[in-house]
């Protein structure tokens, strides 16, 4: 009716153990898969913004195309978004930079047909049917 005593004492190393290797596996997996990752894409985020120059090309966190026309101080930038339209922006919202002010311009790829064919247009040099 009562517990033997030599179960009742049975401290069950190995299961301790057991019980916590999943939790350990899931831990290891979120790590190699959304921690260090994330780390990196931060790394890189924060060198892409202290290296913001004069010229460079910009897009802002709204969606803003513009070009770096002067760097204030650590945290801002005034970025030109259209002719005569400068705004101040906060080094942190700018998500990418298209150009560097140094770099010469990247070559356009070259014109490739659609997924399902090309247009004739593009086959014999001249417009296609109904194009103008």
């Amino acid at each position: 009716m009562f517990i033997t005593p030599a179960y009742a004492q049975d401290a069950g190393g190995a299961d301790v153990v057991m019980q916590f290797l999943p939790i350990v596996l899931i831990f290891v997996v979120f790590y190699f898969l959304l921690i260090r990752p994330q780390q990196k894409r931060a790394k890189e985020h924060r060198n892409m913004v202290a290296n913001l120059r004069r010229g460079d090309r910009v897009v802002t966190g709204g969606g803003f195309v513009g070009q770096v026309s002067k760097v204030i101080d650590d945290n801002e930038v005034q970025v030109e978004i259209a002719d005569g339209v400068r705004v101040r922006v906060v080094r942190s919202t700018i998500t990418t930079v298209l150009d560097r002010s140094g770099a010469p311009p990247a070559a356009a790829p070259a014109k490739r047909g659609s997924l399902f064919g090309s247009k004739k247009s593009d086959i014999q040099g001249g417009p296609a049917k109904g194009d103008k």
